[in-house]
C-alpha cells in the first residue's frame, strides 16, 4: 500500500515540503515551545525534522532545507507594506489599504492611458501552483495584458521546448527519480546535484553500487563529476557538438536500435545526415574532448540494456540550448533509450515549482494545463472556466528577458511577484536600469530583495510554511505543502493580494483566497490539456505521497500520454508515473528526431576577451540568494562570490587564491576573490550567481536568446581578467 502522508497532529508536527529546489524534499515541521516576546523576532516557531516516509528524499535534507525555517523569523523578513514617499524618496511603512489602493490605481491608470500591454507581470518559479494559476489569470483577465512571463524561463525552457517537439509534451522527468538508480548508464549533462540538490546524490550512489556507470559532462570537475566513471569536460557552449559526435560514433560503430527507430520514431534520415558531419576529430577540435573519451562514452552508454540522459542548465542556458537538448534526445532515440522502462531522456528542473509554474499560466505563451495560448480550442476551454468570451483573452506576450528589456519603454508599470531579476537576470545591470525606468513598480515578496528596493510599493507576503498550496516537483509529482505556522501580523498571502487588487479592478469574485478552491478551479481549467490535473485533489495527494500528472478526472489516462508501467511493489502509482511506454504524445504516437547542427555561441572569445565565463550555484545558497543570504549558517558556509580559475591561467595572470580579480565582459565588470583549482578548464572561469554588488556574476552574462525557447545564454560569454588587488601588495607579479 502507498504510505499515508496526511498531516500529523499539531503535537507531533506537520508533514510538508522544503521551499527550495525541485526535489521538493519531504520534511516535518515541529512547533517550538512558546517563548517570550524578547526572543520572538529571532525565532521561526518551528524546527525541521526528517520525514523518511517520503519517497523522493527518504529523510535526507541539505543544509538549506534544514535551515529553511530561519527566514520565517520576523527579523529576517518584511512584516508590513512599504510605500515610497515623494517627500523622502524612501520606502516607509503604510497600511494595507493604502498600499493596495496605490497599486490598483497605478495598474488601472496605466491601462487607461497607455493600453493593457503597458502593464507587465513577472512571476516566479517558487510560487505554488495556485498562485501561479491566479497570477496568470489576473494578468489576462483583470489586467487584460499579454505581458506576463516568469523567471522559470531562465530555468529549463530550452529542455521544455526540445522535449515538446520530440515527445509532444514536456515533463521534466517522464519517470520517477527512483528509476535513475536502476538504469545501466546515466549521462548527466551540465548538472551538479552534489551542490544544487544534494539528497539526489543517493540515487547516483545506488546506481554505481548496482553496477551502473555515471558519465558527467561539465567543464568543471565538480563534486558530482568526481563521482563519475567518466568525466567529459567540453568547452562551455559546445554541448551540441559533443552530442552530435556521440551519435556519429553510434552510427559508425553499428550501435543503432533500428527496430525502435522504425517502429516508434520519425525524422531519422535527416537527423542521421546531420550527425554524420561530426567526425570524432572535428568534435575533439570543437569541444576539447578527446576521441578516446568519446568512444569510451559511447561504449559505456550503449553496452547496458538500459540507459538515460539527464540535462540541466549547462546545455540549456545557451543561445543554441534547444538544439543542444534535441541532440541529446536524438542520441536516446537512436539507441532505443526512450519510451522504455529504466531508459529515457529527462531534465533536472531547478526551481522549486519551475514545472508547475509554467504549466498553469505564468509563461507568456501558455494557458493552464500546458495549453497553447494561440490555440483556439484551448482559449475557448479556459474562457469557459473563467466565464468570459475567448475573444477577450490577450494573445502571447514577450518572453522573460524581452519583457524586462521593455520596462520603462512599452511597459510602464510592473507587478513583480516572487522574483529578484536585479540579481538573477542576464546583463543584470541593464535589467536594474530598466526597473528604475518604470513609472511604477509593485513587488510582492517575503523579504526586501534587491529588486524590491526599487519599488514604489512593497507588499509583504506569507511563506511556504505559513500557507497551504501545491507544487509540482521535477518528476511531475504534484505535492501538498501544508500550513504549519501563522504568518506575522501584517502579512498576507499572495492570493489575498490578488483578491484585493482584483476587487479594486472589479473582479473580486473571480479571485478566491482559499488555496483549495483555487486548485479545484485549476483542475477544471487544465482538464483535457497535456498537464491534466483534473483528477487530483488535496485529499488524494495526501493519501498517496503526491500524484503524477497527467491525472484526468475519473482516473483514466489520456491516450496521448502513454500508460504507466507496472510499479514496483510498495510504490505509489497515483496518476501517471511513467510516460511514453506505449506511445509518445504526438499525433501519430511516434517520437520525432530533429535534425540539428552545431553553431558557435553568441559571443566567442577574442583578443580583447580571451576567456569563457560560465556560472552556476553553490550548495549553501539558492538562486538570487534573497532568502538564503539571510541565514547565518548558510552565509558562514558560503559567505560571498568567488572566481574559480585553473593554476595555468592564474600563473599567467600572476594571481593566487584570495587575490581580488576583476572579470570584465562587454556588459560590465565584477570583482571577487580568486579560487585556484585544477578542477576547471584553463580557458574557462566560473562564478556563482547568488550575490549582488561588485560580485554580481550576472552583470557579465550575455542576454543573447535561444531562437526557440528565448532562454538567455547564461552559461557562456567572453571575458577577460584583471588583477584588482593582490592579497599581499609587495609581491612582484606580472599583470
Amino acid at each position: 500500500m502507498c504510505a499515508n502522508s496526511t498531516a500529523s497532529s499539531a503535537a507531533s508536527g506537520t508533514d510538508t515540503h522544503c521551499p527550495y529546489c525541485a526535489l521538493q524534499c519531504g520534511m516535518t515541521l515541529i512547533p517550538l515551545p512558546d517563548s517570550n516576546e524578547t526572543h520572538a523576532a529571532t525565532r521561526a516557531g518551528v524546527e525541521v525534522a526528517e520525514r523518511p516516509s517520503f519517497p523522493v528524499n527518504r529523510g535526507a535534507l541539505c543544509g538549506k532545507g534544514r535551515t529553511a525555517p530561519a527566514v520565517l523569523a520576523r527579523q529576517a523578513r518584511l512584516t508590513q507594506p512599504l510605500v515610497r514617499r515623494r517627500s523622502s524618496d524612501e520606502l516607509e511603512p503604510a497600511t494595507w489599504e493604502e498600499a493596495l489602493d496605490l497599486v490598483a490605481t497605478a495598474l488601472d491608470q496605466t491601462r487607461i492611458t497607455h493600453g493593457p500591454d503597458a502593464v507587465g507581470v513577472f512571476g516566479g518559479g517558487g510560487l505554488t501552483n495556485e498562485k501561479a494559476y491566479a497570477l496568470g489569470k489576473f494578468a489576462r483577465l483583470a489586467l487584460g495584458t499579454s505581458q506576463i512571463d516568469y523567471n522559470g524561463r531562465f530555468c529549463m525552457s530550452s529542455a521544455a521546448a526540445a522535449g515538446t517537439r520530440a515527445f509532444g509534451v514536456d515533463r521534466g522527468l517522464p519517470f520517477p527519480l527512483s528509476d535513475v538508480a536502476r538504469t545501466g548508464c546515466l549521462i548527466l549533462v551540465g548538472s551538479n546535484p552534489a551542490e544544487t540538490m544534494p539528497p539526489a546524490m543517493r540515487y547516483l550512489k545506488e546506481l554505481r553500487d548496482g553496477g551502473g556507470t555515471l558519465i558527467v559532462v561539465d567543464p568543471r570537475r565538480t563534486r558530482t563529476a568526481k563521482q563519475a566513471t567518466l568525466h567529459l569536460a567540453p568547452r562551455p557552449g559546445t554541448d551540441l557538438a559533443l552530442a552530435l559526435g556521440l551519435l556519429h560514433l553510434v552510427v559508425a560503430e553499428g550501435r543503432l536500435d533500428q527496430d525502435f527507430i522504425d517502429s516508434r520514431t520519425t525524422g531519422w534520415t535527416e537527423a542521421h545526415s546531420a550527425a554524420m558531419a561530426y567526425r570524432p576529430d572535428l568534435v575533439e577540435h570543437i569541444t576539447g574532448v578527446s576521441e578516446r573519451e568519446l568512444r569510451q562514452a559511447v561504449r559505456l552508454f550503449c553496452d547496458p540494456e538500459h540507459a538515460m540522459v539527464l540535462t540541466a542548465r549547462g546545455p540549456e542556458q545557451q543561445s543554441n540550448g534547444t538544439d543542444a537538448v534535441s541532440a541529446w534526445i536524438n542520441l536516446c532515440l537512436a539507441t532505443g533509450r526512450a519510451g522504455r522502462p529504466l531508459s529515457g531522456y529527462g531534465c533536472l528542473t531547478g526551481q522549486g515549482n519551475g514545472q508547475g509554474g509554467r504549466e498553469h499560466g505564468q509563461k507568456a505563451d501558455q494557458l493552464p494545463g500546458y495549453r497553447k495560448l494561440d490555440d483556439p480550442l484551448a482559449r475557448a476551454h479556459v474562457a469557459r472556466v473563467w466565464g468570459v468570451d475567448a475573444e477577450t483573452l490577450p494573445g502571447p506576450g514577450r518572453s522573460a528577458y524581452e519583457l524586462l528589456d521593455a520596462l520603462g519603454g512599452d511597459i510602464r508599470t510592473l507587478l513583480l511577484m516572487g522574483s529578484n531579476p536585479v540579481v538573477s537576470g542576464p546583463s543584470a545591470a541593464h535589467v536594474e536600469q530598466r526597473l528604475r525606468a518604470l513609472d511604477f513598480l509593485a513587488v510582492c515578496d517575503v523579504v526586501l530583495s534587491e529588486s524590491a528596493q526599487h519599488a514604489d510599493v512593497v507588499l509583504p507576503v506569507a511563506q511556504w510554511a505559513e500557507e497551504t498550496g501545491t507544487t509540482t516537483n521535477l518528476e511531475g509529482r504534484v505535492l501538498l505543502r501544508r500550513k504549519a505556522a501563522d504568518p506575522p501580523a501584517g502579512v498576507r498571502t499572495d492570493l489575498d493580494v490578488l483578491n484585493g487588487l482584483a476587487a479594486r479592478l472589479g473582479w473580486e469574485q473571480s479571485f478566491p483566497t482559499d488555496a483549495e478552491e483555487v486548485f479545484s478551479e485549476l483542475g477544471r481549467a487544465s482538464a483535457g490539456g497535456p498537464a491534466d490535473y483534473s483528477g487530483i485533489t488535496y485529499a488524494r495527494i495526501a493519501a498517496e505521497d503526491g500524484v503524477f500528472w497527467p491525472c484526468p478526472e475519473g482516473g483514466a489516462e489520456p491516450a496521448e500520454t502513454g500508460t504507466a508501467a507496472g510499479a514496483e511493489a510498495g510504490a505509489c502509482t497515483a496518476g501517471t508515473p511513467r510516460l511514453f511506454l506505449d506511445r509518445f504524445a504526438t499525433p501519430d504516437g511516434r517520437a520525432r528526431f530533429v535534425a540539428v547542427m552545431h553553431r558557435p555561441t553568441a559571443e566567442e572569445p577574442d583578443a580583447d576577451y580571451p576567456l569563457r565565463l560560465t556560472t552556476g550555484r553553490v550548495q549553501a545558497q539558492y538562486q538570487s540568494g534573497a532568502q538564503t543570504r539571510r541565514v547565518d549558517a548558510l552565509n558562514k558556509a558560503a559567505p560571498g562570490p568567488f572566481v574559480e580559475l585553473h593554476p595555468r591561467l592564474a600563473l599567467q595572470l600572476g594571481a593566487e587564491s584570495g587575490d581580488r580579480l576583476a572579470i570584465v565582459s562587454r556588459r560590465g565588470r565584477a570583482v571577487a576573490p580568486a579560487r585556484v583549482t585544477r578542477g576547471i578548464r584553463p580557458d574557462t572561469v566560473f562564478m556563482p550567481f547568488h550575490w549582488y554588488g561588485e560580485g554580481r556574476a550576472n552583470t557579465l552574462t550575455n542576454p543573447a536568446l535561444d531562437p526557440t525557447s528565448r532562454m538567455p545564454e547564461f552559461k557562456t560569454c567572453a571575458v577577460r581578467i584583471e588583477l584588482a588587488a593582490p592579497v599581499s601588495q609587495d609581491r612582484n607579479r606580472k599583470h
